[in-house]
C-alpha cells in the first residue's frame, strides 16, 4: 500500500525537477510578427512638414552673410584706418604750426637786434 502513496508523488515531483518539452518550447519562442492583443494602439501625433533648405536658397543666404560680414569688418578697419591718419596728419600740422611760430620769433628778433644796432 505505501507504494501506491508513494509512486505517484514520486513521479510528480521528478516532473517538477525537469522541466517538461511542451513548456520550454511555448516559453522559448518569444519573437512574434504581430503585435500582443493587450498593447493598445496609441494615435500619433501628425509630425510637421519640415521644408528643406535648398542648395541655391542656403547658398544664396551664405553668400549675402558672408558679403555683409566682410563689408562690415573692412568697414571698420577703413573707419580706424581713416582715423589713425587723420590723427597723424593733425599731429604733423600741429608740429608745423610751432615750428613756423619759432621761426617768426627767431626773425622778429633778428629784426630787433638789426633795428637796435647803430650804423
Amino acid at each position: 500500500m505505501p507504494c501506491r502513496f508513494v509512486l505517484p508523488r514520486a513521479a510528480a515531483l521528478s516532473r517538477a525537477a525537469l522541466p517538461s518539452t511542451r513548456s520550454t518550447v511555448a516559453s522559448s519562442r518569444t519573437f512574434t510578427s504581430s503585435r500582443p492583443r493587450r498593447e493598445t494602439v496609441v494615435a500619433a501625433q501628425p509630425v510637421p512638414v519640415k521644408r528643406p533648405v535648398g542648395a541655391f536658397r542656403g547658398g544664396l543666404f551664405g553668400f549675402l552673410f558672408g558679403v555683409t560680414l566682410a563689408g562690415a569688418s573692412a568697414y571698420y578697419y577703413v573707419i580706424d584706418e581713416y582715423k589713425l591718419s587723420n590723427d597723424m596728419l593733425t599731429e604733423d600740422i600741429y608740429s608745423l604750426q610751432a615750428s613756423v611760430q619759432r621761426l617768426h620769433d627767431h626773425v622778429t628778433e633778428l629784426e630787433n637786434k638789426s633795428a637796435q644796432s647803430p650804423k
